[in-house]
């Protein structure tokens, strides 16, 4: 049953849930940092929020996480993995370095919850390796997973569960924009996989063979972000160029569609072989129904509900919404989301939309934030079960259930706005004159990192420049 569906049908309570305390940072929130304006654009923060450039000149910052000491590691794609040591004084980068230099790798880079383990990926391949943050020195690189597809959409992010440092979840891309063969989940495409660590063999996991699954039909699942659970929110990058044709009728739909996709994943423990649509059904996106031919030439639309792009009497939306598990929310068509991070108490999801190239005018160049709501469902409710197999295949073998208040209820976190709801988010930071960007004239937000006290963000930029800001509210 569908998260959303089996949750109407509850009666539920807003409960408060959320990350223990930390200590308050001393590192001051930096307002200037003598970086020399180079972009093109103009940026404005919504009112409350501030924002600082802290870094430029970087080659396509990718990924931004903290380390154990409070260094920012940054993932620059096709050139290696780079740590930047802030000043105690002023908040703005002190020194940095080089720690990886290998120009395979394009995205993928998390640490272990101890941050005593450093994972990165290039299009085939995740590797891991010792670190230590105080000497900011690497060793012991192995391989994790191999025989990713060396094609498609070359991203391939990486995420840990804080609960569960055994388990490594990978999402692939498909091949191209319709990936027909990509229905099969044994591709290893379109896909977001799990795999334990803790039995990792020598040469690494197979990609295509071993693991198991957190949900397939996905078409560029980039941004994987993980709830108070733990469990797991994926941001789509959905298609390109669509048409929709009826009775021999077409009609242009891609202005407004298909709809990027905010999609529940769930308990990473858990096996999830649930298909969330690609490369069949497409969501309609805000804006998206007036596209459609009108009435009786095809039927209505809302927002939220999923289509196919030539229905026929084997395969049509009914096919869709009887089979397909749709979106929780939909984004602006063409957006590009590439990365998420929830704050410190799990109230908002923050999400780096790259901008679009397939859309005109433009849109996206700009963070946004996602309200969320916590429910509890009554006691036996909102639990599930995974069992392994074939633990040589690295197979789920526990079970998994949602978090647990002092009453003994499930926590269930879910966006706030309902899901046709074409304005579930707010605009954080932007680029100004949007209509008119492009990846060389505008902000490219991709990865985001909040400072361990919660206290900022640090937003990577990887467009002509290749900035770093520091996004903080007043």
């Amino acid at each position: 049953m569908r998260l959303f569906t089996a949750l109407a049908a509850t009666t539920l309570a807003t409960v408060s849930s959320a990350r223990p305390p930390v200590p308050r940072s001393t590192l001051p929130i930096p307002t200037d940092c003598g970086i020399a304006k180079q972009t093109p654009y103009n940026l404005t923060a919504a009112p409350g929020w501030k924002y600082t450039l802290i870094a430029s000149g970087l080659q396509l910052p990718r990924t931004v996480v903290f380390d154990t000491a409070g260094n920012l590691l940054v993932l620059e794609a096709w050139k290696g993995l780079s740590v930047h040591t802030l000043d105690p004084l002023t908040g703005c980068i002190a020194s940095s370095k080089t720690l990886i230099s290998n120009p395979a790798l394009n995205h993928g880079l998390t640490l272990s919850p101890d941050g005593q383990t450093l994972y990165v990926s290039s299009m085939p391949t995740a590797w891991s390796y010792s670190y230590d943050a105080a000497t900011q020195t690497l060793s012991n690189e192995q391989i994790i997973v191999s025989g990713m597809n060396p094609g498609g959409h070359p991203s391939r992010t990486l995420a840990i569960p804080s609960n569960n440092p055994n388990l490594l979840v990978v999402s692939l891309g498909s091949e191209d924009n319709i990936d027909h063969p990509s229905i099969n989940k044994e591709t290893g495409r379109a896909i977001v996989k799990v795999f334990d660590l803790s039995q990792t063999p020598a040469g690494g996991w197979n990609y295509n063979t071993q693991g198991w699954y957190l949900g397939y039909g996905l078409r560029n699942e980039i941004a994987l972000v993980f709830d108070g659970n733990n469990h797991v929110w994926g941001v789509e990058n959905s298609g390109d160029n669509l048409e929709r044709t009826v009775n021999g009728q077409t009609a242009d739909v891609h202005h407004n569609n298909p709809a990027e996709e905010l999609n529940y994943l769930g308990d990473p423990a858990i096996n999830n072989e649930q298909w969330y649509g690609y490369p069949t059904c497409w969501t309609v996106g805000p804006g998206g129904p007036a596209e459609f031919l009108p009435p009786p030439a095809d039927r209505p639309f809302t927002v939220g509900e999923q289509f196919v792009i030539a229905p026929n009497s084997t395969f049509n939306d009914s096919s869709c919404a009887a089979q397909s598990t749709p979106p929780r929310l939909t984004i602006q068509a063409h957006s590009a989301p590439i990365d998420g991070k929830f704050d410190r108490d799990f109230d908002n999801m923050y999400v780096s939309l790259h901008g679009s190239w397939n859309r005109v005018p433009a849109t996206g160049y700009k963070i946004i934030e996602i309200p969320f709501k916590k429910t509890i469902v009554p006691e036996g409710k909102g639990k599930g079960k995974g069992k392994g197999k074939d633990a040589g295949k690295g197979k789920p073998k526990g079970k998994g259930k949602g978090h647990g208040n002092d009453e003994g209820e499930t926590v269930i976190y879910e966006p706030a706005a309902a899901q046709n709801d074409p304005n579930g988010y707010n605009d954080i930071l932007w680029t100004d004159n949007v209509e008119t960007c492009t990846s060389a004239t505008c902000l490219r937000p991709s990865g985001i990192a909040w400072q361990p006290d919660w206290s900022r963000m640090y937003v990577a930029s990887d467009g002509s420049v290749g900035e770093l800001y520091v996004l903080y509210k007043e």
